[in-house]
């Protein structure tokens, strides 16, 4: 079934905060009166503070009280606080208990590391451990790239941060990442069937950093860095990439790049453009800025102007720049312009938000052409809200899950590591990644494309398989393979 643009009720305002989602969700244990029609007001309690009613468990009813376990969705957690209060006011409501179901869902952690192999009788721990394993370490001691397949080398990825660029919360340290990274890890299992590890370094030192993950890239088919802040990030990439012969992907950059060429190549299609045609402004040259920018013109984009909070990057320009803007100034930009987001955005194709929340005004997009895509992914506030677009805006995408056109990274990284890994690549290049985007938006049909459906859900399970095929494929034509699949037309190897 495809989404539904989210609509504004005539006369309404679209609250800044979004919509009720289980994010910011919570159980309320309320003992009620066992008197008909006791419930239908605390329904009516909760709707009115707005919030969204979800399951409903009876814990026990008797003759004169009942009481039920109620989930409420709320939008943030200054809501969650005031559809509380507005439930404790009433007198005949008693709130025993109130747990947040987002905090329940990380006790202990998420993950977990499971035996693959009986571990049940002496034969069994004979072969697992000692003496058998002594066997399996002098095989990989004669032939090193057996470690491939006779251990976890060959399925299981890094995923390495600092802390210090985590989602849209900044610079937060390692052990605060650790929950996003424990995400992360379980995307890449379900949606890729490949383990990964959480690893937080307590260090923002560059070259500790590369030390570090270089050291512990013998255990690991590929690393996955995420969650480093620009410029660092392109540093520690660049020299990892250099040092070892594994798979290193900085998804931040590159994940995001890849959805964002796949929704673009689609956009195309309904608005009948060639991407080599558009006119591009990007607002945020960090590290998805930079890679988004720089796939765009892999594929043809000719035209990108770039804006930071120092303005518009061009030659000539000092203020706020670094090795990566200098770069950036002298690849894009044709036409050195020095102005400010509005007047780059008169005649502009697509805008390209990867920076905050208001950082465009619907004024200045309504100078965009005609049929103009707006891709608003700031996160969780996008820099402009859908329902506040102006009508020339024919597609509309953003980061969040509650609109239509998600551009998320686990649409790009599960396939794409199973495909590297798969062929026992050595490295991830641009062909793979340009083969990444093209496989994502290839599994819309034309005749199924429509401008609130421009990419395929995060939940379509046939997307990691077909990134994951056309990632192996593009890694043996340009010969980063070191296994080749007889999928791929040869012998494994």
């Amino acid at each position: 079934m495809r989404p539904v643009r989210h609509t504004k009720p005539a006369g309404a305002r679209q609250s800044r905060r979004g919509h009720p989602s289980a994010s910011y969700s919570f159980t309320m244990r309320v003992e009620l009166p066992t008197i008909p029609g006791t419930f239908a007001r605390l329904a009516a309690t909760i709707g009115r503070a707005g919030g969204d009613l979800g399951a409903i468990d009876l814990v026990s009813a008797g003759q004169n009280k009942t009481i039920r376990d109620v989930t409420v969705l709320a939008a943030d957690e200054a809501h969650a606080r005031r559809i509380m209060e507005a439930v404790r006011r009433r007198p005949a409501f008693d709130v025993r208990a109130v747990s947040d179901r987002t905090f329940l869902m990380h006790l202990g952690g998420k993950i977990s590391v499971e035996n693959r192999k009986p571990l049940k009788t002496r034969d069994d721990l004979s072969m697992a451990y000692t003496p058998g394993v002594a066997r399996v370490c002098e095989a990989i001691h004669r032939e090193p790239k057996s470690a491939w397949t006779l251990t976890i080398k060959g399925t299981t990825v890094a995923v390495v941060s600092d802390g210090t660029a985590v989602l849209g919360l900044g610079d937060i340290g390692p052990a605060a990442a650790m929950p996003v990274m424990e995400g992360k890890a379980m995307l890449f299992k379900e949606f890729g069937g490949i383990n990964a590890f959480p690893i937080c370094l307590a260090t923002r030192d560059v070259d500790e950093i590369v030390r570090v993950v270089s050291a512990l890239a013998p255990t690991f088919g590929g690393i996955n860095l995420e969650d480093i802040s620009a410029p660092r990030c392109f540093e520690i990439e660049e020299r990892l990439k250099r040092r070892l012969d594994i798979p290193v992907f900085h998804d931040d950059q590159h994940g995001t790049a890849v959805v964002v060429l796949a929704a673009v190549y689609n956009a195309c299609k309904l608005i009948r453009r060639t991407i080599g045609s558009l006119k591009v402004v990007v607002s945020g040259v960090g590290a998805a800025g930079v890679a988004c920018t720089k796939i765009l013109m892999k594929a043809g984009v000719r035209q990108v102007i770039g804006f930071d909070t120092a303005g518009a990057i061009h030659r000539g320009r000092r203020e706020n720049m670094n090795p990566a803007k200098d770069a950036y100034a002298l690849a894009t930009n044709p036409a050195n312009y020095a102005g400010g987001l509005a007047g780059a955005l008169k005649g502009a194709d697509l805008f390209l938000g990867l920076s905050g929340p208001g950082t465009v005004r619907p004024a200045w997009l309504k100078r965009m052409s005609r049929d103009a895509m707006v891709f608003a992914m700031a996160n969780p506030v996008p820099e402009i809200m859908p329902e506040d677009m102006p009508g020339n805006v024919k597609i509309i995408a953003t980061g969040r899950s509650d609109y239509p056109n998600q551009i998320n990274n686990v649409l790009c990284f599960p396939g794409l590591f199973k495909g590297a890994l798969s062929v026992h690549a050595s490295a991830v290049n641009e062909r793979m990644k340009l083969a990444a985007a093209r496989a994502i938006a290839d599994l819309l049909k034309r005749d199924e494309l429509s401008p609130e459906y421009i990419i395929p859900s995060v939940f379509d399970r046939r997307v990691a398989v077909k990134v994951s095929e056309a990632v192996a494929r593009a890694a043996v034509a340009t010969g980063v393979a070191r296994r080749i699949p007889r999928s791929a037309g040869g012998a494994v190897k």
